[in-house]
């Protein structure tokens, strides 16, 4: 079965000449996401805090003639992300479009061995983080009616072999952007969040053993793990008019493995 590629994401001209921000951009969905905002006429600030990778995202792009800009931040930090808002504005204008998805650590941990330390740590790193970008361009949103995207997961929506804190996180993001979408729609800002299940990714390529990935597409039912293109399509479209009366969803990318 074929993932989707570039010609399949469709083209939104509503997008072209608007600017946009994607954390967690230097690899995976957020740089997956950041090409094809870039090739749909967004101007990007490609965030995250390797360096050496968002300079070979934003040279992909630039390359292929959009127009892109690396900047390094740790999105938990207040004060990274002020520098950062003024950053983007001094380069590309004022912020239309909020890609949240900087985060991670999904890894499975036992509630046994969970540490406050870590606990707080993935906190962080999934849900404050994804608050405090939102809310460091939140005043650029709401002068053009922006749109933000947020990323939970099916850890969110299932009980999957992730840690309870990461858990707990994501369903934070989902709840959150549920809030925010309802406080903020009267002044024409949307938000949504997309929800994916196993991303596959290089690194997993590398590590996992043929009999390992079948026992995980078992439980796929459209027979495939997902791709990074398959969660940047979908919030490609969440930014793009095409989706102008949607707000506040979750939309669940999981190859029906998640069905509400």
């Amino acid at each position: 079965m074929t993932t989707p590629d570039s010609a399949k994401m469709g083209n939104y001209p509503d997008l072209a000449g608007k600017t946009a921000v994607v954390t967690g951009g230097s690899r995976g969905i957020g740089a997956a996401t950041a090409a094809a905002l870039a090739r749909n006429g967004v101007a990007v600030a490609v965030v995250g805090r390797d360096q050496a990778a968002l300079d070979g995202v934003v040279a992909g792009i630039n390359d292929a003639g959009g127009r892109a800009m690396a900047a390094a931040a740790d999105c938990t930090s207040q004060s990274d992300l002020d520098r950062l808002h003024t950053q983007v504005l001094d380069q590309f204008g004022a912020v239309d479009i909020v890609i949240a998805f900087a985060g991670g650590y999904g890894q499975p941990v036992r509630s046994t061995e969970e540490t406050a330390e870590h606990w707080r740590h993935v906190v962080d790193s999934d849900l404050t983080a994804t608050f405090l970008t939102i809310s460091a361009f939140l005043p650029d949103l709401i002068v053009h009616r922006g749109t933000a995207v947020t990323m939970a997961s099916s850890s969110a929506r299932q009980a999957t072999p992730a840690s309870a804190a990461y858990a707990a996180a994501k369903a934070g993001v989902a709840s959150m952007t549920r809030h925010l979408a309802k406080e903020l729609a009267p002044q024409g800002v949307r938000i949504n969040c997309v929800s994916p299940a196993t991303i596959e990714h290089e690194r997993m390529r590398r590590f996992m053993s043929d009999e390992q990935r079948q026992h995980l597409l078992a439980g796929f039912p459209l027979g495939r793990l997902g791709a990074p293109d398959d969660v940047a399509s979908a919030a490609l479209f969440l930014a793009s008019g095409a989706s102008s009366w949607i707000t506040g969803i979750t939309l669940d990318i999981a190859g029906g493995s998640v069905m509400p």
